[in-house]
């Protein structure tokens, strides 16, 4: 990984001003079904800072005592999410998007100080397989499965196909078990809504039984400052027939809905939602939530069910009546990206039932948030405890940040956890120590080899 170069006078000057403009202030718990929810606050420049990359050297992510942690892969082009295939074959979506131009001074600002915060490699657009045949953690296959593609992140696979959601479509390719490497040209399935693309990112997962796709299509504004025209069919949830690229609305209202994922003990649909900003440090909180059809969970006119938000004109109080209160509160800008179910007991008891959260991490408070990977635990079919921060250590003692989770995914065939690493471009893999992990199918190794192996995968951060 390349490190940024030094700040020139003027920029160091203007970062150091930024980070002065305030804290997050005291304390509060934002955890949980029901978080404290402080005064709103405005400035005219809200305090940012961001956690600039900085290499492992050798170092690696903190796991708890009994788990081990491994760089499954290194050397990627911006992973994004993940997608573990039938035969234990892994996909990672790689890639950068959005082209929205900045409207405000404060805009230039804040990507600046975004900016600080990202690797400088370039965007893959492209999905890579990796092939961990025989189960040390380490992949010994790393191969371009689809290229050519604009900025993918949402990954499914259904009947025999792999669909991509780039950020400006959904596509379908055919897959072969065991291929390597797709040629064949993929279907447009259905466009996804791209004018202006301020959240870009379109996670995508698949309904229980295959029959639906479900894809997040975030806001193209903060809080509808570029007008609610350029929000149609924005700050949603789509329901779309894989077999014919029909889609309806499923939500609205939810800001920006980063990450999918089926419960598997319900096939209920749960996301992970990043809110807004520049209400202040512990305003306003990001959450996880079930997904409830036809709901509408208040953006841009409310947070938190009926908390109004006084920037909006003009306001719709018939709206924020029927805004749903979110399940339960990650924090106030977490920016959480990833989102997984543990499927089976392979880590044991504590592990039985709850989700994975990856936490990107914040920009615009001046104490870092987020930088983890967090347990939910669940009880029955609902969050039941306070968070764990589970995989840790992304933060160096310098306050530089080694990565940042992206995507995460459960591996049920090794009982891991898959964490996309879009700093140090590395996907990470999180096992039980103590004895080997369980084989995958042998269906891994059929089927044609249609592209080459990369070689041996790199084991620096």
């Amino acid at each position: 990984m390349t490190i940024r170069p030094r700040m020139t006078l003027p920029a160091a000057a203007l970062a150091l001003c930024l980070a002065a403009c305030g804290g997050s202030g005291p304390d509060v718990d934002q955890t949980g079904p029901d978080p404290v929810l402080p005064a709103q606050t405005e400035a005219l420049l809200p305090a940012m800072n961001i956690a600039t990359p900085a290499p492992w050297n050798g170092a690696l992510p903190t796991v708890p005592e009994g788990f081990e942690i491994t760089p499954l892969a290194t050397g990627l082009q911006i992973p994004r999410q993940m997608l573990v295939l039938p035969n234990g074959d892994i996909l990672v979506a790689e890639g950068m998007g959005g082209h929205a131009p900045a409207l405000r001074p404060k805009d230039l600002i804040a990507g600046y100080i975004k900016g600080k915060g990202k690797s400088d490699a370039k965007s893959g657009d492209r999905v890579s397989l990796l092939r961990d045949a025989d189960g040390d953690g380490r992949a010994e296959m790393v191969s371009e499965f689809i290229t050519g593609l604009d900025a993918p992140y949402g990954l499914a696979y259904v009947d025999g196909a792999v669909y991509v959601a780039n950020q400006d479509n959904l596509m379908r390719f055919p897959y072969t078990p065991g291929q390597t490497r797709i040629t064949a040209p993929g279907e447009i399935v259905t466009k996804l809504p791209s004018r202006i693309n301020h959240h870009w990112t379109k996670a995508m997962t698949a309904s229980a039984d295959g029959s639906r796709l479900y894809v997040g299509i975030g806001s193209n504004s903060n809080v509808g400052e570029r007008g609610m025209e350029v929000e149609e069919d924005r700050a949603v949830i789509w329901e779309i027939d894989p077999a014919t690229g029909m889609h309806r609305q499923m939500v609205s209202g939810i800001r920006n809905p980063t990450a999918l994922a089926i419960n598997p003990a319900d096939g209920a649909l749960w996301a992970v939602v990043n809110e807004r900003d520049e209400l202040g440090a512990q305003l306003v909180p990001d959450y996880l939530t079930r997904i409830r059809d036809g709901a509408f969970y208040g953006w841009p006119y409310s947070y938190w069910g009926q908390h109004v938000d006084p920037r909006v004109r003009p306001q719709r109080p018939e709206l924020v009546q029927s805004a749903v209160v979110p399940d339960y509160s990650l924090g106030s800008h977490h920016a959480p990206l990833g989102l997984a179910f543990m499927d089976g007991g392979a880590w044991g008891p504590r592990f039985a039932g709850g989700v994975f959260v990856g936490e990107h991490g914040s920009w615009n408070r001046q104490d870092l948030a987020g930088y983890k990977v967090s347990w939910i635990p669940f009880a029955g079919m609902s969050p039941g405890g306070d968070p764990v921060d589970l995989v840790t250590g992304f933060i160096d003692e310098d306050g530089h940040a080694r990565g940042r989770p992206v995507g995460v995914t459960w591996d049920a065939q090794r009982g891991a956890l898959l964490i996309a690493d879009d700093v140090s471009n590395t996907v990470w893999r999180v096992t039980r120590s103590g004895g080997p992990a369980p084989a995958a199918q042998t269906a891994r190794a059929s089927g044609p080899a249609s592209g080459p192996p990369a070689g041996p995968a790199s084991t620096g951060g």
